[in-house]
């Protein structure tokens, strides 16, 4: 008999994929057989010609599920899903049963099963099947992710956990990530008092990792749909700071951080020039990570060859230099496939914040 556990969180960007990710690791050292599903899929992606939610397609591709690409994803609300759901063109009963189908199935050939919810409690309800009601349906007990202080968790639970009582779902743990290290256990005690009188078990998850959270060059050539020039073996390199190069050329230089990518306009020659000189000395390498030059001017011909001679890793975009320090630093990163270290981080420190046997027992 399979056993499973639901996934929830208290809204986007709780790292509800990372727990995922980490308990499918231990789950694996211990069952033979472990499964994942994402019942809704609100980003759509391609893989393999199937049509799967991006998260659930990671997943697969990680942990070489590819032959079950179609059960972990049976829901994908695409473009025009909903307008076709709520005019009847897509019947009010199929969601929820190809969900139930797909679940059935993958329960019938693993040991364990990860359901994977998506954002707060409530999405999927504008075509009948919201998070609380999966689980409920599923049978399924439910972890609830959260992330934040002690106030922002305690309320942002509170409001998705009426939710899954209404629905008759059992959450069985209140799950905080993205903790401040230096604050993690302070947090946690304030949160279990709270909590406790409610009879709701709390426990930490990570805490909160620069190289787990900032994005790589090749994440933010992805954002951009620009192809990245230079040295493609920084493609990797995750990004811990974006500085825009508006000061003199020294200002720029003398305030460079670990890692930083620097913005700075197609017209700034002496700035380019500056910071693709410095790219090949070590001292200053672990400082720059690369360059973005947005602006609609052309780089000069000579500042276009030492550019290309330094192989420093950059990005040129016709955007202006606001539009695009604007969209690089509001752009929350997620993990793909292709961030070898931030996934065996995520493996390697699951194993010592999480007690697996503990979460098996909650499951069922």
């Amino acid at each position: 008999m399979c056993k499973k556990i639901f996934i929830a969180a208290t809204g986007q960007h709780c790292g509800k994929t990372t727990i995922s990710l980490s308990l499918l690791h231990l789950a694996k050292k211990k069952y033979a057989r472990v499964g994942f599903i994402k019942p809704i899929g609100p980003k759509v992606f391609m893989l393999d010609g199937v049509e799967m939610d991006m998260d659930a397609a990671l997943i697969a591709g990680i942990y070489g599920m590819e032959a079950d690409r179609k059960l972990m994803s049976p829901v994908v609300v695409g473009k025009g899903y909903t307008k076709r759901y709520l005019s009847g063109e897509i019947a009010p009963e199929a969601p929820l049963e190809a969900i139930k189908y797909a679940c059935a199935e993958l329960e019938a050939k693993n040991d364990f099963l990860i359901i994977e919810g998506s954002g707060h409690g409530g999405v999927g309800s504008v075509v009948g099947i919201n998070n609380a009601q999966i689980a409920r349906t599923l049978d399924a007990p439910v972890i609830m992710v959260a992330s934040g202080g002690i106030g922002c968790v305690i309320d942002s639970v509170q409001l998705n956990l009426s939710l899954f009582q209404q629905q008759g779902a059992e959450v069985k743990l209140v799950l905080v990530n993205k903790l401040l290290a230096n604050k993690r256990e302070e947090t946690l005690g304030y949160l279990r008092t709270f909590f406790e009188s409610r009879q709701q078990n709390v426990a930490g998850a990570f805490d909160y990792s620069p190289t787990l959270a900032n994005p790589t060059l090749l994440d933010l050539s992805k954002l951009l749909k620009l192809p990245l020039q230079g040295d493609q073996e920084g493609k990797d390199r995750i990004i811990n700071h974006i500085q825009l190069g508006a000061a003199s050329s020294q200002r720029v230089i003398d305030t460079l951080q670990e890692s930083t990518l620097l913005i700075t306009t197609s017209s700034r020659d002496e700035l380019i020039v500056t910071a693709s000189a410095l790219y090949n000395i070590p001292a200053y390498r672990c400082k720059l990570a690369g360059i973005v030059i947005p602006g609609s001017a052309p780089v000069s011909a000579i500042t276009q060859r030492i550019l290309d001679d330094s192989n420093i890793p950059y990005l040129r975009t016709s955007q202006n230099t606001a539009d695009a320090f604007i969209t690089l630093t509001e752009h929350v990163s997620k993990i793909t496939a292709d961030d070898k270290e931030k996934i065996d981080l995520i493996k390697s420190t699951a194993e010592s914040v999480f007690d697996f046997d503990v979460i098996d027992a909650m499951s069922r």
